[in-house]
């Protein structure tokens, strides 16, 4: 099995990207489609674009598969951009068809998590970037980590497992209703000593 040595610089069709995962949080893909109208002209874009890289990994078919990034896909997509710049990481192209998802799944590469925190099947994970759900426990997993709840870490699918501890204690009627509210919920929750085992996790929690 091969990896790149040095990643490999493409640019492809959004449409053609396939995701590894089944979910995103769409306020954070809002924000970003926000950002991204923020940079007016085209000079701007060109620049954002050449910051934000997407990396793949080269499947079978030399299919592109998203292994990060899956929101910034997702909102260039919604804003009308047709292109995007990928980088290879790894070529995975003599992997067989069929052993393909298990390597990923080994290499942490995948996350096949419904909006209900459920595994699911790898055929179910959508085919392209568009067809991606959303998971409000994700947006607030990722707003959490932007006021200070936790800490930016390199674990794999990070805001993903706070998204599911998050589930398990706040209702989706809570999140979707009054997001301040689940914000502040989440901030105490995020303190306390349950969320010790998560990434990033940065107490301190009580002394009882």
């Amino acid at each position: 099995m091969a990896n790149t040595r040095e990643p490999i610089l493409q640019t492809i069709l959004i449409a053609s990207l396939h995701p590894t995962q089944m979910t995103v949080g769409m306020r954070e893909v809002n924000e970003k489609r926000k950002r991204w109208r923020e940079h007016k002209s085209a000079k701007k874009q060109a620049e954002l674009l050449g910051k934000h890289m997407i990396p793949v990994v080269l499947g079978p078919g030399k299919r592109h598969y998203v292994v990060d990034h899956h929101h910034l896909a997702r909102a260039l997509h919604d804003e009308g951009v047709k292109e995007v710049l990928v980088s290879v990481i790894a070529d995975l192209t003599m992997v067989d068809r069929d052993a393909f998802w298990g390597v990923l799944d080994n290499r942490r590469w995948v996350y096949p998590y419904d909006v209900k925190g459920e595994r699911r099947h790898f055929r179910d994970i959508p085919r392209t970037v568009a067809q991606l759900k959303d998971d409000p426990f994700r947006s607030l997993a990722g707003e959490l980590r932007r006021v200070g709840g936790f800490a930016k870490d390199t674990t794999p699918f990070s805001e993903f497992l706070w998204a599911d501890f998050l589930r398990r204690r706040i209702s989706r009627k809570t999140v979707e209703g009054n997001f301040d509210k689940a914000i502040e919920k989440a901030l105490e929750l995020a303190k306390g000593g349950d969320a010790v085992y998560l990434p990033g996790w940065c107490g301190p929690a009580s002394d009882d």
